[in-house]
């Protein structure tokens, strides 16, 4: 195992940022920054033995700094949508900056990805901390949080959140790395084979993205990954959930109990035989098939377009500061908030 580290460009105000190399003894690489905690690049061997980089990304860290996919981001402090950018805590309403449509979209335009990161090499991994001051985008409470990606031997990627905060705020982060296992620079994600660990998802209203409140479950509709399935095959059915949001854009309810470590989802590339299986504590995931991506330059000058990669975003529902239906993320002062998401990649 070893980490390396190597210059990855300025930020605009001309603060040096750092890419970090973890290999593995099985070859598998990962590559971090310490900008916005970002994972930058997964390098996986195929069945013929040749290295894909299975996430989509750019070439050198000022890119990120724009990012509007979210291409790899630590999103924080919570992650989808908050209808209207506003929600009561304690009695208090807590007015966040609306940044799509109206609404609150991954705690808006100064979230946790476009931050500077303190960096910490561990022996397997890189250690990322920030102090998020009271009041920063709109969340009382000073949050002080760690987000540690560690690759292990087992070719996982496992990522760890641990905050705690001195008052009540919420809580809810994620990754939003786009991956695709044919390789970045693939194309269309049609192929992939999904199987979800979710009997329900969380319909929205309209194309605001807001949930219904409603648990709807997948039988007898294009939403059903329960049995494994190609992405591609029902992502243009005539379905208005799928209208709606131009594709998948969804939230499902994972089958698992409350707070326990279980798989989330099942991915191969039949293609090139590379295979994840995503696992989580948290109680459901986004299953997202970047239908807004337009024309990205990414590493090695390739052009990410509409579904070249895919999303599954571990997370607590979207909008549940302010649903009744759906668990809170609230994290109360002085306890801690401690979470895991994990990666593994197989080649079968």
């Amino acid at each position: 195992m070893s980490v390396e580290r190597q210059e990855f460009g300025k930020t605009k105000e001309g603060q040096k940022i750092t890419l970090f190399t973890v290999t593995n003894e099985q070859g598998m690489v990962m590559k971090v920054t310490d900008f916005g905690a970002i994972l930058v690049s997964v390098l996986v061997k195929d069945k013929d033995g040749e290295y894909k980089d299975v996430v989509l990304g750019y070439e050198q860290g000022e890119d990120y700094q724009v990012n509007a996919p979210h291409f790899g981001s630590t999103i924080g402090r919570n992650g989808n949508r908050i209808d209207q950018a506003s929600f009561v805590l304690n009695g208090k309403k807590v007015q966040l900056t609306p940044n799509e449509n109206g609404n609150n979209l991954h705690s808006g335009p100064d979230g946790f990805e476009f931050m500077m990161w303190d960096a910490e090499p561990l022996e397997c991994g890189v250690a990322f901390h920030r102090v998020s001051p009271d009041g920063e985008q709109g969340f009382p409470g000073v949050f002080d949080i760690t987000v540690t990606y560690t690759l292990t031997e087992d070719n996982s990627i496992d990522i760890h959140y641990e905050g705690t905060c001195d008052q009540d705020t919420v809580a809810n982060m994620t990754n939003h790395s786009y991956f695709n296992l044919g390789g970045d620079d693939s194309g269309l994600i049609y192929n992939h084979v999904l199987q979800l660990h979710a009997s329900n998802y969380t319909p929205v209203i309209d194309s605001k993205s807001i949930p219904t409140g409603e648990i709807a479950p997948v039988e007898g509709t294009p939403m059903d990954f329960t049995k494994a399935k190609e992405i591609g095959k029902e992502i243009d059915a005539d379905f208005e959930q799928l209208k709606l949001t131009g594709g998948y854009d969804h939230n499902f309810v994972l089958d698992k109990e409350e707070g326990k470590m279980d798989w989330m989802a099942k991915v191969i590339c039949p293609q090139t035989g590379i295979s994840m299986e995503a696992f989580t504590d948290c109680p459901a995931v986004q299953f997202y098939t970047g239908n807004f991506i337009e024309n990205e330059k990414g590493k090695n000058g390739v052009i990410y377009k509409k579904r070249n990669g895919f999303c599954l975003e571990s997370q607590y529902c979207p909008n549940a500061v302010n649903d009744p239906h759906f668990a809170k993320p609230f994290l109360k002062a002085g306890e801690k908030y401690d979470t895991r998401t994990v990666f593994r990649f197989v080649v079968e």
